[in-house]
């Protein structure tokens, strides 16, 4: 491989970090919050594809992408409240709830969605952050749409709240040890489905970047798992919100090797490279499963059992 194609991979792999992180991202810290509170939501892939579905159909409706944005939020929303309501029940496990929901809000995505394939809804329009460049490759790059820097900075408010304030003192007090919280005067169950309910809107705000900017289409085939594949990335990043913004990145360059390869003409070992974030995940789990440091940082509360 020459400089030049070098160059050209590095560049399009930059691009695609930004392009295909930003779903992981919003699906991360909503988990990464549901998790700090004490609960497990594995449905989340449900909420993104949902999103997904709705954003879309949102935007084709109204005309306007940033309202499809907001009902999507508002349809995460409304799955993890309905999460963080049934676990708070009695003998009720996370684990077999969460897969339930994902199967729930991807049937209402499929079954709902089936008008909005083939018609044209308005996308979110990019920042173009180098057309000062003068290269197109490099241009094309670091066309960066909104919700990436959203993302960054909730992370940063998260994490900031979470050491700083009164509210972040009582989810990381609620998932460490629930006895605690009670004994505090906290209602244990009110904060962990506020807290499911926010993880919720946030990965149905992901599942709107999927339809309404890359690849920028409703189709049934949306997510490929990006859902399921945040909650490992939560694990790697020790629950930690700006560590999730790393994490994010460090998947969504995985998944652009491929596409970045195919660029300079070098299609040999394409669908391998493609399976580069599913290979990173299991990775990770089995990193994580021997990670003392994650053992310590893991919320106290955090069980498959009751």
């Amino acid at each position: 491989m020459s400089g030049g194609e070098l160059f050209i991979v590095l560049i399009a792999m930059l691009g695609g970090a930004i392009r295909v992180s930003t779903p992981f991202m919003f699906v991360a810290l909503g988990e990464c919050l549901t998790e700090k509170s004490g609960r497990i939501n594995l449905g989340l892939e449900g909420n993104l594809v949902l999103g997904a579905m709705v954003a879309y159909a949102g935007s084709y409706s109204t005309g306007s992408p940033w309202l499809g944005v907001l009902m999507a939020g508002c349809s995460g929303l409304v799955l993890g409240a309905m999460h963080g309501y049934i676990c708070k029940l009695p003998k009720v496990n996370d684990i077999a709830v969460g897969i339930a929901f994902m199967s729930f809000g991807t049937g209402l995505a499929f079954f709902f969605g089936k008008p909005y394939i083939q018609p044209t809804a308005p996308r979110l329009e990019a920042i173009h952050l180098a057309d000062w460049s003068g290269d197109p490759l490099v241009a094309q790059a670091l066309q960066v749409n909104p919700l990436f820097f959203v993302g960054i900075a909730l992370a940063a408010f998260m994490a900031w709240a979470f050491r700083n304030t009164r509210w972040g003192l009582i989810v990381r007090m609620t998932g460490d040890s629930a006895a605690s919280a009670k004994a505090m005067g906290v209602s244990v169950d009110l904060v962990r489905l506020l807290a499911t309910s926010a993880g919720g809107f946030l990965a149905g705000v992901g599942g709107a970047f999927l339809s309404l900017y890359y690849p920028g289409s409703w189709n049934e085939g949306l997510s490929s798992g990006q859902g399921l594949m945040a909650v490992a990335l939560v694990i790697f990043a020790r629950w930690d919100p700006i560590r999730c913004i790393f994490a994010a990145l460090l998947f969504g360059a995985a998944g652009a090797i491929g596409p970045a390869l195919q660029s300079v003409g070098i299609s040999q070992g394409y669908y391998f490279f493609n399976a580069a974030p599913y290979i990173l995940t299991l990775f990770i789990m089995i990193a994580s499963a021997r990670s003392k440091s994650a053992a310590r940082e893991v919320p106290g509360e955090l069980s498959i059992v009751k």
